[in-house]
């Protein structure tokens, strides 16, 4: 059993990963689940994943807080819609659809903003 959930949270790491690129793709819960996954799995896996130098403090204030860094929240929000604007404006050619991101834009931009800002 302990085979899955190692295999399982290097997936939902590389998903959390892959989410700092990608605005749609949520990096936290990613992050979050691999830290779960890892903690059943290897207990030395897990401890890497919290003593990472740029995902461990994420990890730890966002378990610890349920706070996002100003930052992160900037730079989340600027990629969410600069992609989004671009794929409505030049890429979309039915209107129906550009409402349909508009909304996941505007739902995402909601969901980030709801959580408190983590205050160094």
């Amino acid at each position: 059993m302990k085979v899955v959930y190692i295999t399982l949270g290097s997936l939902s790491l590389a998903l959390g990963i892959l989410g700092i690129f990608v605005p749609l793709l949520p990096t936290t819960p990613f992050l979050l689940l691999t830290a779960a996954l890892y903690f059943r799995g290897s207990p030395r896996l897990y401890d890497w994943l919290l003593s990472h130098k740029y995902l461990g403090p994420y990890i730890r204030n966002f378990r610890e807080n349920k706070a996002i860094p100003l930052r992160a929240k900037i730079i989340s929000i600027t990629l969410l819609w600069s992609t989004m604007s671009y794929c409505i404006f030049y890429v979309v050619p039915y209107l129906w659809v550009k409402v349909i991101l508009f909304l996941i834009a505007s739902g995402v931009t909601y969901h980030i903003l709801s959580f408190k800002t983590l205050k160094k």
